[in-house]
């Protein structure tokens, strides 16, 4: 059994208007489904991805605008890792940055890639990989001011804070079925150990790089933290395999939860990291047109008898 590579990682903004134009604007992403949290209405839910809304091209971010920015620390997902294709994409990014002043380290390699560190409005962190032409399955947004041959196409992988890896790494390679596939001094602290594991293969979109750091302090979630991360299942029978497997090792876990754009099963892998897995379907195109998608408020069956309640609640974005 295989997980086959990110679906879709979650964030907190606490603004989401500023929020919204930074994926939107200054990264090029297509805003693919403008919803709610289905389990706290209050709060936009905001998609953005490729031009299709394809699976392994999705941040998506939680509206919680009364939360303290995040604490950084250990136990926590601490990067989201987006590919482009070539050096000069890279360097096209580096002036982008400069030119809206965005956050952002200088070129540099790692595992044999080029690569760049960046950070949005709110202390997300994030950074943009060359895939050295790695084949991308989805579609890039062409309804920006970005060249498309220069445009993000979707993850590269996600990387994740952990206080002691032996203790986990069962989770990894046991349950989880991911490869091991080397271990890199941390280019920000030689003293600590990057462990890179792979999905289905590895490569782009498929990697998880886990950073061993015994003496950091316990991250707390807010604004400009991750809240979770999503592996991508191929559909349903896939999905009755890994709830099955999940059960079978004994792993506390939410069960069966139908988001309506894709089917979800939730676990904790430690205190402070949620893994979720996630069908690639049905998809965003379920309930809107491709060509509109993201353009008015959209809530799955279960809450649209609310809708005129939630639309109150909620400031025009």
């Amino acid at each position: 059994m295989q997980l086959h590579g990110l679906h879709h990682v979650t964030a907190v903004t606490g603004n989401v208007h500023e929020n919204h134009d930074f994926y939107t604007r200054i990264l090029g992403l297509r805003l693919v489904k403008k919803s709610v949290n289905q389990d706290d209405t209050s709060a936009y839910h905001m998609f953005y991805a490729d031009k299709i809304g394809s699976p392994g091209t999705d941040m998506t971010f939680f509206d919680w605008p009364q939360t303290a920015p995040e604490r950084r620390g250990s136990d926590s997902i601490v990067n989201t890792m987006f590919r482009v294709n070539g050096r000069a994409a890279l360097e096209y990014w580096l002036a982008r940055f400069d030119a809206h002043q965005v956050k952002h380290d200088e070129i540099e390699q790692f595992d044999g890639r080029d690569l760049i560190r960046f950070e949005d409005y709110e202390g997300q962190r994030m950074t943009l990989v060359d895939d050295q032409g790695t084949e991308f399955e989805g579609e890039v947004w062409d309804g920006t001011d970005i060249p498309v041959e220069h445009a993000i196409r979707g993850f590269y992988g996600i990387s994740l804070s952990v206080p002691h890896l032996a203790p986990m790494e069962p989770i990894f390679t046991t349950l989880l079925n991911f490869e091991k596939i080397s271990e890199q001094p941390n280019p920000e602290n030689s003293a600590e150990t990057i462990t890179i594991y792979g999905m289905d293969g590895g490569g782009a979109g498929k990697e998880v790089h886990v950073i061993e750091q015994p003496g950091a302090k316990a991250a707390f979630l807010g604004r400009g933290g991750t809240h979770h991360v999503a592996f991508r299942l191929t559909d349903g029978e896939e999905y009755s395999q890994w709830l099955e497997r999940l059960n079978s090792y004994q792993v506390r876990n939410s069960g069966p939860v139908d988001r309506f754009y894709f089917k979800s099963l939730y676990f904790r892998i430690s205190k402070g990291i949620l893994f979720e897995l996630a069908t690639d379907g049905p998809g965003f195109a379920s309930d809107e047109p491709l060509e509109h998608l993201g353009e008015t408020l959209a809530l799955p069956p279960f809450l649209e008898p609310y809708r005129e309640q939630i639309e109150a609640n909620l400031k025009p974005v």
